[in-house]
């Protein structure tokens, strides 16, 4: 069974991912990083390049090829479940943990982040992750088997969380 971290950038999912991985001893894969390195390009310039649509294609090949294997913490970017192939697909071999967290929060741990290009494009920082949010909940509520909150809390505490509820 796999382990897999689903919610919003900015949620804590690398950085618990890394504690769940270590303290089970098993591989860690974020579907990001996959993607980087498959096409040898950032995220941005992936984007910016090819679009949206296209980094979508390779997240769910990403998700694809890491659900059919055994025993990976997998860290998700926070649009994978935006697809329901890719749910499912997770799903078959793993359990979704939702890592939650406020817009403050978010906004606190991205906001120097480079790497993460905008989702929109047109509107003011909070007001995309506000939106945004309001538009994935019902999705990441739908795929998840549980949902914890990271707000206030150590990345320790929420890989606790997660180990307990293994």
């Amino acid at each position: 069974m796999n382990v897999v971290l689903i919610g919003y950038r900015g949620t804590g999912k690398s950085t618990v991912g890394k504690i769940v991985a270590a303290r089970l001893g098993r591989e860690l894969f974020s579907t990001d990083a996959e993607i980087v390195k498959f096409t040898a390009q950032t995220i941005p310039q992936i984007v910016e390049q090819r679009g949206w649509e296209s980094f979508r294609d390779l997240e769910s090949k990403i998700c694809q090829d890491l659900a059919v294997r055994d025993g990976l913490v997998i860290d998700t970017g926070g649009g994978a479940i935006l697809r329901s192939q890719n749910v499912e697909v997770l799903k078959r071999t793993g359990k979704l943990f939702w890592l939650t967290a406020s817009v403050e929060t978010i906004a606190k741990r991205i906001g120097s982040d480079t790497q993460r290009p905008s989702l929109t494009g047109t509107k003011s920082f909070i007001d995309e992750i506000q939106d945004v949010l309001r538009e994935r909940t019902p999705k990441y509520q739908a795929a998840a088997d549980y949902i914890i909150g990271t707000d206030g809390r150590s990345a320790t505490q929420v890989a606790d969380e997660i180990l307990s509820r293994l």
